[in-house]
């Protein structure tokens, strides 16, 4: 089989030859992981599939998911492939919510992880040369290493800063002049404050291109990191379970949603509720991942939690792009009978010329009240008056109402006074009391 990792030749593939690799790769991926992963023999064994019953690419709608509490029951090594002494590398989730997922990497897999990084990068405008700003956290945490390896395999020279010491950030970007930044949209976002708090003109640092993941965003806030830095803003999209950034990147051409490889990742989407089918392209539903070169850890039908919808591919027209991620299952919030995501309010609080990108969520259930109540606090624009910052929070209330149906309480609080991103920012806070 032709070593497409290398050569990028898949890229200009079109559908019919993505497809017919897709089957092939998957073909292997199911039988290996059946003979190699006990957990898979036994989800295939009880779903009362074998791995040569795929025989066309929709017969994978017959196979099992694979979720995170799966690999939090085989923590820590249950779920890899090859013997301990193959794994070259290991990463892991915080574990904040249980026991963390564990992921690990042959030397293959990091090889083909960073051309796939690199491959993303390309694709958003960076080229061999450029200097690259890492600002996502290094450790466990597949971000940072994940850049660092894929610019370096780009042939770019990685300043491998890390995450937070903002202001460290900011001397850094002035001193060695990159022009890449890798990090979170939100964090971003703090950085470009912090550097008008300094007094400097983020439009007039050294960066150019901005690849920003880990976080949904908007185009919204893409608008706002792109006119308050003069740079081109693209996602880069991944999740450890599967391998990490690298997933699939957006085209700095385009900027029309992120590019799935296809060649080492077999995309589904499937209704979050009922999983009963697959749903068609163009239909919002949880984002499915199987793995298809992975020799560590291959995962098979691996639920995201990330809401999106497949679309015809465009700058690479075989391989299919995901829209923006609208929101995750696990954030999202049903208030009154409403399901909302904090994005739909930065998307709403973006289109008001008075009010910033920082906002918080709470949510609280009054003493004595049945009902559960939104509680937006958001700070306005610099310079904003109180007259002005009255009538933004009247706007974003009737727009909550109009576009999202639920009703919500706007606090605008004075600049500067809620918490900035060091990394992933904390958005929703939930002040119920537990039941």
């Amino acid at each position: 089989m032709t070593d497409l990792t290398e050569t990028g030749s898949a890229e200009r593939f079109d559908r019919e030859q993505i497809e017919a690799l897709q089957l092939s790769r998957l073909q292997h991926t199911l039988a290996y992981a059946y003979a190699r992963v006990p957990l898979y023999r036994r989800k295939f064994d009880d779903a009362g599939v074998r791995p040569e019953d795929l025989r066309q690419l929709s017969d994978l709608a017959g196979f099992p998911f694979t979720t995170k509490e799966d690999l939090r029951t085989e923590y820590p090594f249950g779920m890899f492939a090859v013997p301990q002494e193959r794994i070259a590398r290991i990463h892991a989730s915080s574990g904040t919510t249980g026991r963390p997922t564990v992921v690990g990497y042959t030397a293959q897999d990091l090889k083909t992880w960073a051309s796939l990084v690199a491959r993303s990068m390309r694709a958003s405008g960076v080229r061999p040369g450029h200097k690259v700003h890492i600002a996502y956290g290094y450790g466990l945490f597949t971000g940072g290493l994940g850049a660092h390896y894929g610019a370096e395999a780009l042939g770019c020279t990685v300043i491998p800063m890390s995450g937070g010491q903002t202001e460290r950030q900011i001397q850094l970007i002035q001193d060695f002049r990159p022009e890449v930044i890798m990090c979170t949209p939100t964090y971003l976002l703090t950085i470009m404050d912090a550097m008008r708090h300094q007094g400097m003109d983020p439009r007039s640092s050294s960066l150019k291109f901005a690849v920003c993941g880990a976080e949904p965003w908007t185009e919204e806030m893409r608008q706002e990191l792109e006119s308050g830095l003069d740079l081109k803003a693209c996602d880069i999209y991944g999740l450890s379970e599967v391998m990490g950034p690298g997933v699939a990147g957006e085209f700095v051409q385009s900027q029309d949603g992120s590019h799935i490889w296809e060649d080492h990742f077999r995309p589904e989407i499937v209704d979050p509720f009922s999983l009963d089918a697959t749903l068609p392209d163009g239909q919002v539903g949880e984002l499915v991942f199987t793995t298809l070169t992975k020799e560590a850890l291959p995962i098979i039908r691996y639920r995201t939690k990330d809401l999106t919808k497949l679309l015809p591919g465009t700058a690479s027209p075989g391989m299919r792009r995901m829209a923006r991620i609208g929101g995750r299952t696990d954030d999202m919030i049903i208030l009154r009978g409403v399901n909302l995501f904090p994005s739909q309010i930065e998307e709403l609080a973006l289109r008001i010329p008075d009010l910033s990108p920082h906002f918080q969520l709470e949510i609280n259930r009054p003493a004595g009240q049945r009902m559960d109540e939104l509680t937006v606090k958001i700070e306005p624009r610099e310079g904003t008056t109180g007259q002005q910052r009255e009538a933004a929070a009247d706007n974003l209330r009737k727009e909550i109402k109009v576009h999202i149906g639920s009703s919500a309480t706007i606090a605008v609080v004075e600049p500067g006074s809620l918490a900035r991103s060091n990394g992933k920012l904390r958005r929703v806070y939930d002040l119920r009391e537990p039941k």
